[in-house]
């Protein structure tokens, strides 16, 4: 099993000048009752099934496997909980980091979360200027929960 190592931020100005080539997402999660994440992702052509477990530190284990998308597409229609992550992922460059941004739509239009893997817990990272509070340990700022409580419904969203 892989583990992520990730740490994720809120971006605090309008960066459109460095997003080029997005990719759209859609993204909806399969119920799940024992502490994992079970996210089925359709992004462009490509179909996966994740599943997480629960997150320690900076760290979570992830398998991933390929869908088929015609079962991915029925699974998001008919099988997630909440509602489903429409988003742009723009890919960025800073200091060997690829920093992974993602703008929201729908019901979490305005938010917009980079996030950068590491390849340990304690890794160094230098911040550009556009990142602003970094929101890792925030549990209301992941995917399974924005699907479930998104931000057009949060008092004074994000």
């Amino acid at each position: 099993m892989a583990v992520e190592i990730e740490r994720r931020f809120l971006v605090r100005r309008d960066i459109r000048p460095l997003c080029r080539n997005g990719q759209s997402i859609v993204q909806g999660y399969l119920p799940s009752d024992d502490g994992r994440t079970v996210r089925v992702r359709v992004a462009g052509p490509e179909a996966t099934l994740t599943v997480k477990g629960p997150r320690h530190g900076l760290c979570r284990e992830e398998v991933e496997h390929a869908l088929p998308l015609d079962l991915a597409l029925g699974l998001l229609r008919h099988s997630c909980r909440g509602g489903l992550i429409e988003k742009t992922r723009y890919l960025i460059q800073h200091h060997g980091l690829c920093w992974e941004v993602d703008v929201f739509g729908g019901e979490n239009a305005g938010l917009v979360i980079a996030e950068v893997e590491l390849s340990h817990a304690d890794q160094l990272v230098p911040l550009p200027d556009w990142v602003g509070a970094e929101v890792t340990h925030r549990a209301a700022y992941s995917n399974s929960a924005l699907s479930l409580s998104p931000i057009r419904r949060w008092v004074g969203a994000a």
